[in-house]
């Protein structure tokens, strides 16, 4: 799905100036990490870095894709090492001050690797965590497509354009690309383009074998149209000469190694090693000079001009695309070609030759094309053709705080999650209508049910129910346009990636979405890397995990998360919760959702239980403004639920499913004569904050300490949690009390709630002989 605007002819016929460009792409490129490294000043003598070959290989497909084919429509996530060649380009078109070349890698300036967030000049994708970059344009192909399809719904056109990837050949090697590749929804999006660069090097050698035949043929056998930019033209024409056909043969079937090797003789060691025993290959090259056998060996489809615009020209926009571009790691560097060229640096004197050889100048290494030359007048005309408007925030509307239920009877906090969506269409509907769920193949067994038959599954197109009239069926999956749940395969990195995607629609395009992906709660650690990333990137989502921990007893050790709660209070930009009670679920989700989709906005992580509780244990206030008051707390990370007469002698702080045993014990330890308070933790993260506040580190609010924890009511302290224990060691801090800390640190065991809680000391029995111990 590509939109009817043409796009811009390919400017084959001033190929002068693209080379020009592309030379001086290559010197900034090139200088920008030399200036990092070997000018400006490093009194720490810490290891700069930066990849100035890896850069090179790209530059020939970068300025024929910016200069001759983008729209500003389009979007390109870039590869991480070639950061420095966007930073060129951006530059050349006015979109970088010339006072961020010399910063790279510096605190405050440019960014090791693309980003959205960080870097001065326009990013599309942040990129850096491999694989996760190179899918990053499926998943937002996908999120433009879901905000398009709900047209005056959301209140936005929001255009459409390719989305390409900048891939480097060794990142193919993560799976993270064939599970994106894989799955069945991105056979559909057309606008998906990946450029591959077959440089046939990784970070310490030659790849022996870059199987690209294989990997061709495992993008085809995905529905992708395969595209291979090989040679250039002079090659091209050398293959039609006598000896021509031999000398193809011969460099198809060289290895790699030999290859490359090739790429650091002379041109006497080339007529030796070239024909390789071949005399028709001997002769042709005996025919030419050494200026054209020099160039021959290095004449690749990823550096010919015209080579590329042919495929760019060729693409089909009915099914994704890869271009296999092969090229030369290091392309016009001294370090071209050489096995251990990745990180390597350029010295002083070969920096001094390539400004010869490029036309530019060591001493003014930042000047731009002179005024009215064919290179400025193309730059500047490629500058008002790329530059896009800002996106102009639609606010979402006002989230409720509280939708007024109070839960009865017994409950879990994962049908909780269903509950509250379901409640929220009812209460705020149009709020309700940017809420995105998604989910890899659990939306049934995470108590989503009603939630989907409700709002519809998406698909860009309607698609038969064959279902609909079977009265047996209880999960309806209607999928058209307007539905707003997406299920992917079992992939948690493919689901993240689109969460993030999907929280990122209010900065690409000012229509904020509200994504809430789950997934169980063991696998959150597996998601977690590309939702980190998406977090850094702007994409703001809720993460649901569940079922979570021990508590989830008959599944056994191999589905029972034990870090997780950790992992969620550790998470830059995210609030993580770990309800106890429905009505903290519906409390902690609202005002979640209400973080979302904003400049200043954050991500949230719930982390929910199949554990029955019995709802009356939580106490709702009836009066209501002793209600907010709760929900206020909920919020902000811990409640009193319990306050013994008198002083306690001990307070048993709580979290999520264990609350019910930490109630129990508090009721046994008053009969004996041992009066305990208990504080229902909701969010360990937000009480560390204040508590950090507190102390001069950072600026929560500290309320919630003073609300939760009052210094009067200090006592022993026991905390409890099914997690490890550690994650709310912190809390005796508050008031300088004695503590146990009870909680799960090894595999679990498979069995009912009674005896796995036994086994991993967390029962009311050993809450309450801790209890009776810290006292």
């Amino acid at each position: 799905m590509t939109s009817a605007v043409p796009r811009p002819a390919a400017t084959v016929h001033q190929p002068d100036v693209l080379r020009q460009i592309e030379q001086r792409v290559l010197w900034l490129a090139t200088a920008i990490v030399h200036h990092a490294n070997r000018v400006r000043p490093n009194p720490g003598g810490l290891k700069v870095g930066g990849h100035q070959a890896s850069s090179a290989s790209m530059v020939t497909i970068m300025t024929a894709l910016w200069f001759a084919h983008l729209r500003s429509e389009d979007r390109v996530s870039v590869k991480p090492h070639a950061s420095p060649v966007l930073h060129a380009v951006n530059y050349l078109l006015g979109e970088l001050d010339e006072r961020y070349l010399t910063s790279l890698r510096e605190f405050g300036g440019l960014q090791s690797y693309p980003s959205r967030a960080k870097d001065p000049d326009p990013v599309d994708y942040s990129t850096g965590s491999v694989g996760i970059g190179a899918t990053a344009p499926i998943w937002g192909a996908l999120a433009r497509r879901y905000v398009a399809s709900k047209g005056p719904e959301i209140g936005r056109e929001v255009g459409t354009g390719r989305q390409y990837s900048l891939v480097g050949d060794a990142e193919l090697d993560e799976g993270a690309c064939w599970e994106a590749i894989l799955d069945p929804m991105v056979g559909e999006l057309g606008e998906v383009v990946w450029i591959v660069d077959l440089n046939r090097q990784s970070l310490d050698r030659v790849v022996p074998n870059i199987g690209a035949t294989r990997l061709q043929g495992m993008f085809a056998a995905a529905g992708w149209q395969v595209l291979t930019v090989k040679y250039g033209r002079l090659l091209e024409d050398l293959f039609t000469r006598p000896g021509g056909p031999a000398l193809r043969r011969r460099i198809d079937e060289m290895p790699n190694p030999e290859y490359q090797r090739l790429l650091r003789c002379t041109p006497a060691q080339l007529r030796e090693r070239l024909p390789g025993g071949d005399p028709e290959i001997a002769g042709l090259v005996a025919g030419l000079d050494d200026p054209t056998l020099h160039a021959a060996v290095r004449n690749l489809g990823g550096h010919d001009f015209a080579a590329l615009g042919d495929a760019f020209t060729a693409i089909d926009d009915s099914r994704p695309t890869v271009i296999f571009a092969y090229t030369v790691k290091g392309y016009g560097l001294a370090s071209e070609g050489h096995p251990q060229n990745h990180s390597s640096l350029l010295t002083h004197e070969q920096m001094a030759e390539l400004a010869t050889a490029v036309g530019a100048s060591v001493d003014q290494p930042w000047a731009r094309f002179p005024d009215g030359s064919g290179a400025a007048v193309l730059c500047a005309s490629v500058a008002e053709r790329l530059r896009r408007e800002p996106a102009q925030l639609t606010p979402v509307g006002a989230v409720p705080t509280d939708i007024g239920r109070t839960p009865t009877g017994t409950a879990t906090t994962q049908a909780a999650l269903g509950r509250a969506l379901l409640d929220l269409t009812r209460s705020a509907p149009d709020v309700a209508r940017r809420v995105v769920t998604l989910c890899p193949d659990v939306s049934s067994s995470t108590n989503l049910g009603g939630w989907v038959n409700k709002v519809g599954v998406w698909s860009a197109r309607e698609r038969v129910d064959w279902f609909a009239d079977d009265p047996e069926t209880i999960l309806h999956w209607r999928e058209r346009p307007d539905g707003q749940h997406l299920e992917l395969g079992i992939a948690e990195t493919n689901l993240v990636g689109l969460l993030g995607e999907l929280g990122a629609t209010w900065s690409r395009w000012g229509e904020p979405l509200l994504p809430i992906g789950v997934l169980y709660d063991p696998f959150v650690e597996r998601a977690l890397e590309p939702w980190s990333f998406g977090i850094y990137s702007g994409g703001q989502s809720i993460l649901v995990g569940t079922p979570s921990g021990v508590s989830l007893a008959p599944e056994g050790g191999a589905h029972q998360s034990v870090s997780t709660p950790s992992v969620g209070l550790e998470q830059p930009g995210c609030v993580s919760y770990d309800p106890a009670f429905a009505i903290d679920v519906e409390w902690t989700l609202l005002a979640s959702l209400a973080r979302l989709g904003r400049p200043d906005g954050t991500s949230a992580y719930l982390r929910l239980s199949t554990r029955p509780v019995d709802q009356t244990l939580a106490a709702v206030p009836a009066d209501p403004a002793a209600r907010e008051r709760r929900r206020r707390q909920v919020v902000a990370g811990a409640y009193p639920l319990r306050r013994s007469e008198g002083t306690p002698a001990v307070t048993i702080a709580a979290m999520g499913a264990m609350v019910p045993e930490a109630v129990a014990a508090a009721d046994r330890l008053d009969a004996l004569g041992v009066p305990a308070d208990v504080v229902c933790v909701t969010s360990a993260g937000l009480v560390f904050e204040a508590l950090q506040a507190r102390a001069g580190h950072g600026s929560a609010d500290t309320w919630v300490l003073d609300a939760a924890f009052p210094a009067r009511r200090a006592a022993p302290m026991v905390t409890v949690l099914d997690g490890h224990p550690h994650t709310l060691a912190f809390l005796p801090g508050i008031n300088q009390v004695r503590a146990a800390h009870l909680g799960v640190s090894r595999f679990g065991q498979s069995g009912d709630l009674e005896d796995v809680y036994r086994h991993h000391g967390i029962d009311a029995d050993s809450v309450v002989r801790a209890a009776l111990g810290a006292t």
